[in-house]
């Protein structure tokens, strides 16, 4: 099978490149690096030896999205592109909407054209808002999302179940993930987010490099063991997999399903810290802050349904994701970048 991987040269996206790659895929990259870097592209293909096609297109560009499967006549896409920072999000919902959903839309329509049916997308656990049950388990009803990003995940995820029930041809799997942590065991493909990182783990191996002062922790008051939020952390690498093993199973099946991504468990923000100056063997410097507004004490996944149904199970605990994240920021201290931009 030749798979189409939209938003490729991005932190997921390009883990799951060498995942794919790995596995006798064959793959093609549509990715317009707006939030990420093509040289994540060229070392995709250091790691795995093996050469693909990339197209630096925008899904939002539908020509040029149609040229890209008049080319390639892929047999599945798995589906990463699109705006992915929650706070940019709240200031600009419009360009969020307009990107993650028209850019949807363009793919459905590129696809159809092309008969392509077969489609994987990455979305988040952040659609079940402030969850009705933990742990969370794929009948966990959808809730209310506290930010545009996550209601554009909440509503491609509507438009692929419609788009499945209405054509017997589709088959859809939308993939849940709870917090990607840590890089590819080489350090030569990582998390190298734009700006400050919003997401915890990339901002501690920013304060180890020396990139910044300290970690804020937000909250030391929860309802938890040491007062700190519980999440629940899965290395990047056991995602890429989970992609693997879900394109593997999309030609069983009909329709569309669901499955979360998570480890199971969940580790509070001091534990993690913990873990990552154990990872780097330095006392990094941290503050309390006040509590953030939207942030829930604890939130974990049930993976009963991806172990049964796909046979996942995640390989990597914490100090491993915090060790192949500092392995990562050690040897690219600014990440794809040689210096601060």
């Amino acid at each position: 099978m030749k798979i189409l991987v939209t938003g490729g040269a991005g932190y997921i996206g390009s883990h799951t490149c060498v995942e794919l790659l790995e596995r006798g895929y064959e793959i093609t990259v549509v990715d317009d690096l707006s939030n990420s870097n093509k040289k994540a592209i060229e070392r995709v293909k250091q790691i795995t030896g093996k050469d693909f096609t990339f197209h630096e297109v925008n899904i939002c560009d539908k020509a040029k999205l149609d040229e890209a499967f008049e080319v390639e006549k892929p047999d599945a896409v798995i589906h990463f592109a699109g705006l992915k920072a929650v706070g940019e999000s709240v200031e600009k919902p419009v360009e969020y909407y307009d990107n993650n959903i028209g850019g949807t839309l363009n793919l459905i329509r590129s696809m159809r054209e092309h008969g392509v049916f077969n489609i994987i997308f990455s979305s988040s656990a952040t659609v079940y808002g402030d969850p009705a049950e933990i742990p969370i388990s794929e009948n966990c009803p959808k809730g209310m999302c506290t930010n545009p990003y996550g209601w554009t995940k909440w509503m491609i995820e509507q438009i692929l179940t419609d788009t499945a029930k209405a054509d017997e041809r589709w088959k859809v799997i939308l993939l849940r993930y709870f917090n990607p942590i840590g890089a590819h065991e080489s350090g030569l493909i990582g998390e190298d987010p734009k700006g400050i990182p919003n997401n915890l783990v990339p901002y501690i191996a920013q304060v180890a490099v020396g990139r910044r002062e300290a970690l804020g922790v937000f909250g030391n008051d929860y309802d938890t063991p040491d007062g700190t939020c519980i999440r629940d952390y899965i290395h990047v690498c056991d995602l890429a997999r989970g992609h693997v093993l879900a394109l593997d199973h999309i030609n069983k099946m009909t329709g569309s399903d669901v499955f979360n991504l998570g480890s199971g468990r969940g580790y509070s923000v001091m534990e993690v810290f913990h873990a990552f100056e154990k990872a780097c063997g330095k006392t990094l410097k941290f503050e309390y802050k006040p509590r953030r507004a939207g942030d829930i004490p604890v939130c974990y996944c049930d993976p009963a349904k991806a172990k049964k149904v796909l046979g996942f199970e995640t390989q990597f605990d914490i100090n491993r994701m915090c060790a192949d994240s500092w392995n990562w920021q050690s040897k690219n201290p600014y990440g794809y970048n040689e210096c601060e931009q």
